[in-house]
């Protein structure tokens, strides 16, 4: 039996516990995900790695799985533009079940290898993109289907499990392994099993995107101010960055159509948005090298 299936030897009378004591004993088996997550860091590296030059060539970012994996690999994907203004057209989100398994399990959606394959054909998959095939169990049909097909579309397949020697890591060019075990209330993998996920996905995504010069320091600079809050971020990250006032944030931002990015790099180097927009290109988009007047290697 996979150890995600297997019952849990720790608490085995969960029904006779106390409220207070339920949500101690789920609040600290969640740990166990964190230091999964921990314990697969080389591997995760190594995806970030083998990504970059894969996603600077053109590629997108490929997310697949089935009931709760894929749904967060749906909210991963959906983060992405106004976190990073990553391009809605380089990342795509496959659920097996489609758009109405966002909000409701479709009964057998999971194990239709057929339409995992037919899925990431419909994507156009190709060599330039990055594929994360997600699955608690590590088996699920879908995300195999999926796995293979984009295999021999020669993408980039990145496999994450949390079950060792699961197909969907060792089928993957690269496999992620988060040993989470088995979960409180027996085979429910929405408890750590995805909490590992989430925080893997989080952590993948993120440093491929600082890889692409999407932060500077430790500041969201390429965020799109979709809303009054993000509006609000989009000023205060430029006086963090410059040191500024808001005045002169908010104004340089108006100039160069809100992009932090060249606000800064304008600010910071005394020139207007247009000579900051050169300098960005030249450097990649590289607010650090942009500021130090270094053009991309």
């Amino acid at each position: 039996m996979l150890k995600t299936e297997t019952p849990s030897s720790l608490h085995t009378q969960l029904d006779a516990y106390s409220v207070q004591d339920l949500v101690t004993a789920f609040a600290n088996d969640q740990l166990e995900a964190v230091r999964a997550v921990q314990s697969a860091s080389h591997e995760i590296a190594a995806a970030v790695e083998a990504a970059v030059p894969r996603i600077e060539a053109g590629g997108r970012i490929i997310y697949a799985g089935a009931g709760t994996s894929g749904r967060l690999g749906l909210m991963d994907s959906v983060e992405l533009y106004p976190t990073f203004s990553w391009p809605r057209d380089r990342v795509v989100a496959l659920l097996a079940g489609g758009g109405t398994a966002v909000f409701e399990a479709v009964e057998g959606a999971e194990d239709d290898i057929e339409q995992g394959a037919r899925d990431i054909a419909t994507a156009n998959t190709g060599p330039n993109d990055v594929v994360l095939l997600l699955a608690s169990s590590g088996t699920t049909p879908y995300v195999l289907g999926a796995l293979r097909a984009a295999r021999a579309a020669g993408a980039l397949t990145i496999g994450i499990a949390n079950n060792v020697n699961a197909p969907v890591a060792n089928e993957a060019e690269l496999g992620i392994t988060l040993d989470t075990g088995s979960e409180l209330v027996s085979g429910s993998t929405r408890l750590k099993a995805g909490t590992s996920q989430k925080i893997t996905l989080n952590t993948f995504s993120s440093a491929l995107m600082i890889r692409l010069n999407k932060v500077y320091g430790n500041l969201m600079v390429d965020l799109k101010p979709t809303n009054a809050k993000l509006i609000r971020r989009a000023v205060h990250l430029t006086t963090l960055a410059t040191g500024t006032d808001d005045v002169t944030a908010r104004k340089t931002l108006d100039e160069c159509g809100f992009q932090v990015k060249v606000a800064i790099v304008a600010i910071a180097n005394g020139i207007d948005v247009k000579a900051a927009e050169a300098r960005l290109a030249a450097a990649n988009g590289s607010v650090r090298s942009a500021m130090a007047g270094q053009s991309a290697q």
